[in-house]
């Protein structure tokens, strides 16, 4: 495979997929085979079918050899924040005189923080700094070149779980992929959404999936805050499927033509086409089954953050992404209500890859693609 050329294999709660590419001028890509397979998915950190995973892997990572005509031998796994702890730490290294701050003067700080080497259940894939101090209390992003007596900052380290870690590793082998790095998907929708400047003012970022919810808060280059549950977009769909007594297929059209903004009256329906004829919905019994379902995601999500000790400004907004929730119509606003905060809707600012739920996958190949130009494949340490 060309070392320019990059594969990460993106877990949703709905489909899995691998994806090839490069990057492309104006930090744009060039895809050279994408595969999603649908499958069973995952709830509570397990797998609902984990005898189906090698079937459904084999299947995403042949489709992709054959549209690029390519070899994928290495591969690059997104690790789903219901697998992934986030542990936050104050690090600190003092030089004996002033120095010029270097690659191993790094390298020997987030080693020295890294107090997880030989944890019984985990693994750390990914460290990055929130922020570094140095010895005049000048707090920066980029100390590399700088002069000090010591490096001071807080690192943000993701650790995955080894069941998880050890589960891919062996159905990737059977499919013939073993060379592998882990990333955090989280920590890569994040660098990915979002500008420096944007993430050093804190980014409050709700994932919502078709059956997992990521709840994260971000400073720098890391994650501050993760926290997750299984509750997304596919329980709207088998709300309306149950309470409406419509088939699943119907159900999920009906979810996408819902609009939370529109004041219904009893008269109103949603026309859903059949197989024969269309039938009508009443609008207003829809979008109570919606927003009650949407209610109960609001409230996971303020419990989330109850969870998280660190404190940010109520300006800050809660944005939103993943193909959970962002395609309802009026959901910006009916969850700036229940939530209190100002919500946005973000995706990748991307041609022909905008869409919210390819926010994963496009987090996962740029922050891929970074890491395979620096010549630093594994990243489980």
């Amino acid at each position: 495979m060309s070392k320019r050329n990059v594969a990460i294999l993106d877990i949703g709660s709905y489909a899995l997929t691998v994806l090839l590419g490069e990057r492309g001028i104006n930090n744009t890509f060039k895809i050279k085979g994408k595969s999603s397979v649908e499958y069973a998915g995952f709830a509570n950190g397990e797998f609902l079918e984990p005898d189906q995973m090698q079937k459904v892997l084999a299947l995403a990572i042949n489709n992709v050899q054959i549209e690029s005509n390519t070899n994928i031998h290495e591969l690059y796994v997104g690790v789903p924040g219901e697998f992934v702890n986030v542990a936050v730490r104050d690090v600190c290294i003092n030089f004996n005189k002033k120095k010029k701050i270097n690659d191993a003067d790094l390298e020997k700080f987030f080693f020295v923080g890294n107090i997880f080497k030989k944890h019984p259940t985990h693994t750390v894939i990914n460290q990055s700094p929130v922020y570094f101090v140095l010895d005049d209390g000048r707090r920066i992003i980029e100390p590399r070149g700088m002069h000090s007596t010591k490096l001071q900052g807080l690192v943000s380290y993701c650790l995955a779980e080894n069941n998880f870690l050890d589960f891919i590793n062996n159905v990737l082998a059977d499919v013939g992929v073993r060379n592998l790095g882990f990333i955090s998907q989280n920590l890569a929708e994040v660098l990915h959404l979002f500008a420096p400047e944007v993430r050093d003012r804190y980014v409050f970022l709700v994932d919502c999936g078709y059956i997992t919810t990521n709840v994260m808060l971000a400073r720098g280059d890391a994650l501050l805050f993760m926290n997750s549950f299984s509750l997304g977009g596919g329980y709207i769909t088998g709300d309306l499927n149950q309470c409406l007594k419509m088939n699943f297929a119907q159900a999920e059209i009906l979810k996408r033509k819902i609009d939370l903004g529109w004041d219904t009256d009893e008269t109103d329906t949603y026309d859903i086409p059949g197989r024969d004829y269309i039938t009508p919905y009443s609008a207003k019994a829809a979008n109570e089954i919606v927003g009650d379902r949407i209610d109960m995601i609001c409230d996971y999500i303020l419990k989330c953050m109850d969870r998280c000790e660190f404190d940010f400004p109520d300006y800050i907004p809660l944005y939103l992404t993943g193909g959970g929730l962002n395609m309802i119509k009026g959901i910006r606003d009916y969850m700036s209500r229940k939530i209190g905060r100002k919500v946005e809707l973000v995706s990748p600012d991307l041609p022909n890859l905008s869409r919210p739920d390819y926010s994963s996958e496009i987090g996962l190949l740029d922050l891929a693609i970074d890491i395979s130009e620096n010549d630093c494949f594994l990243l489980v340490k």
